[in-house]
């Protein structure tokens, strides 16, 4: 793929990832759909809402905000100086006026002519924030593409996947690097019942084995084998931080780092022993390794006991505005190795 084209194919795979992302946040709990009979656009002509805070609108706005932005880039290379701008508002837009519709059949969430506008609001000035900087970015990016990024095939999807791995990291609920866990979203019990010296193994196996298929993931995008030992550690060194402060935001700030428990320590420990030789295998070691290591956490995380005290610690959480949010980082993690474990085989088979 031509340097020029990587980054804009990069948007547009952030721009389908973050309209998935709206409009799963838009409809969740997904569940307790009903006719009231009302039309669906009924909001439009409504006044004022009688319920709203100042972090709805806010919200509101900065949900839209990065969809607008993406979708500026995106579109860069359309005819016309202001066409991405207009079609990129019109499609904020528009989706955001679709989700207000649809909501009419949820009985938890309330259409409202308000989020309307402060989601279109939000999706212009992401839009604005492209169209200006837009031509700058595209030419920072190609730059560093073509220093760091390894001309693998589908590398943006890669890239999208590790950002989408980051954003799991906003998740009080689940263990350190553990993704795909289905129990919840099929109602399965836990497998094994729950003993502290067992545990303690298997959560440090969960998070060795994601740190290495995640690592190697990295690795696989990385132009030249010295720039992986320096932005790898950088890489999980942001998960990380990721992992503490929504723990400090959304739990309590005393529990910042209550998720680094022995077994994610000894975890990260024997996975970044594990990492340092696997990164400079060949291509095809590599992909295979980190496909084994991403199925293997994958059966451990559905196999893993639940923990009697992480329950009870995360008792405490209000979630409140946090509740879709809460939902949707549980089923980008769920999703995330389904997605995954495609992209390395379509580079294993490439490689």
């Amino acid at each position: 793929m031509p340097t020029s084209r990587r980054p804009i194919v990069l948007s547009r795979y952030l721009a389908l990832a973050w309209c998935g992302l709206v409009v799963y946040g838009s409809l969740h709990p997904f569940s307790g759909w009903r006719d009231t009979g009302a039309s669906p656009i009924a909001f439009l002509e409504g006044g004022w809402p009688r319920y709203w805070t100042v972090f709805d609108l806010v919200s509101n706005v900065v949900v839209y905000l990065p969809l607008g932005f993406f979708l500026v880039l995106a579109m860069h290379r359309l005819p016309g100086r202001f066409t991405a701008l207009v079609l990129a508002v019109l499609l904020g837009g528009g989706l955001s006026f679709g989700m207000e519709t649809v909501q009419t059949w949820l009985p938890s969430r309330v259409p409202s002519n308000l989020d309307l506008v402060c989601n279109t609001l939000g999706t212009l000035l992401g839009a604005l924030w492209g169209h200006v900087v837009g031509p700058r970015i595209f030419a920072r990016l190609s730059e560093l593409e073509h220093r760091l990024i390894a001309q693998v095939p589908h590398a943006e999807l890669g890239l999208t996947l590790l950002g989408l791995w980051l954003l799991v990291q906003l998740s009080p609920e689940t263990l350190l690097f553990g993704t795909g866990d289905l129990r919840q979203l099929l109602g399965l019990p836990g497998a094994v019942p729950f003993a502290a010296e067992s545990f303690v193994l298997i959560e440090a196996a969960i998070t060795a084995f994601n740190a290495v298929a995640v690592g190697l993931i990295v690795r696989l995008l990385c132009a030249q084998l010295a720039a992986a030992y320096l932005v790898v550690p950088i890489f999980f060194l942001a998960a990380l931080a990721v992992s503490a402060i929504a723990a400090a935001i959304l739990v309590n700030p005393a529990e910042a780092f209550a998720w680094l428990t022995p077994g994610a320590r000894l975890g990260l420990i024997v996975g970044g022993v594990a990492l340092l030789p696997a990164m400079a295998l060949p291509a095809l070691a590599r992909t295979m390794i980190a496909c084994l290591a991403l199925v293997m956490g994958l059966v451990l995380v559905n196999l893993a006991p639940h923990n009697p005290y992480s329950l009870a610690a995360l008792a405490v959480w209000r979630q409140g505005h946090f509740l879709n949010f809460n939902g949707l980082t549980r089923l980008v993690s769920t999703l995330w190795p389904f997605l995954t474990l495609p992209f390395l085989l379509l580079t294993l088979r490439r490689t």
